[in-house]
């Protein structure tokens, strides 16, 4: 018999209450416009803000789909704010955005308004879904144990950074960043073991689809 599959199931692993990717898409669309262009990188925030995030309008959302890389949200989101001159929000992960990060200093020498969102798991985390849940927890080379501090990362390349470690500060943290005229950078700290749902074991079919996080 086929699971039972509603936007419930989905949701029922994030709480409203604590700072994870469905509270942070929430605020952050409270601030945007229905033209505002979101781009994401590559990973498990871009099916969550593909999921969460409730576009109104065509050719808002600029993603790569499944044809691209780690590293594409930053040069995608330079290309729409240079295009447009209007506010971009840029949606990425730690590990997309060390692929391409470089390319802070192209935004802060043009000053384009664009407000990036790290999702910081420390890990890369949709390979470490798949590792967590058909590998037997067998982690292999997605648990990064970087230092960077992307805060003040962004202020060595001259663009302002604020940080969320908890759900109290997110709502002033992300109003305080919207206020921003030019680039600013939010190091949003979300639990590494965050899944993507719904999904497909390897080789199942719509039987089989994974709609609830089971506890360890």
């Amino acid at each position: 018999e086929l699971k039972e599959f509603s936007k419930k199931s989905i949701d029922q692993n994030m709480p409203k209450d604590e700072l994870n990717p469905y509270t942070l898409i929430k605020e952050v669309s409270k601030h945007t416009s229905d033209d505002t262009k979101i781009v994401t990188d590559v990973g498990q925030h871009q099916m969550w803000v593909a999921q969460y995030y409730e576009f109104k309008k065509p050719r808002t959302f600029i993603t790569s789909g499944g044809l691209g890389t780690m590293g594409f949200g930053l040069g995608a989101a330079i290309g729409s704010a240079m295009y447009t001159n209007e506010r971009t929000v840029l949606f990425t992960g730690d590990g997309s955005f060390g692929m391409n990060l470089n390319e802070l200093a192209t935004v802060a020498t043009q000053n384009l308004p664009i407000v990036i969102i790290l999702m910081n798991n420390g890990v890369l985390g949709m390979v470490r879904q798949w590792q967590n849940l058909f590998f037997d927890k067998h982690y292999s080379q997605t648990v990064l144990e970087r230092k960077t501090d992307f805060v003040k990362l962004a202020e060595a390349f001259g663009i302002k950074g604020y940080r969320i470690s908890d759900v109290s500060q997110m709502k002033d943290v992300i109003d305080q960043a919207f206020k921003e005229k030019g680039p600013v950078l939010v190091d949003c700290c979300i639990d590494k073991d965050e899944f993507v749902l719904p999904m497909l074991p390897p080789g199942g079919s719509f039987e089989d689809i994974i709609t609830i996080k089971e506890d360890a």
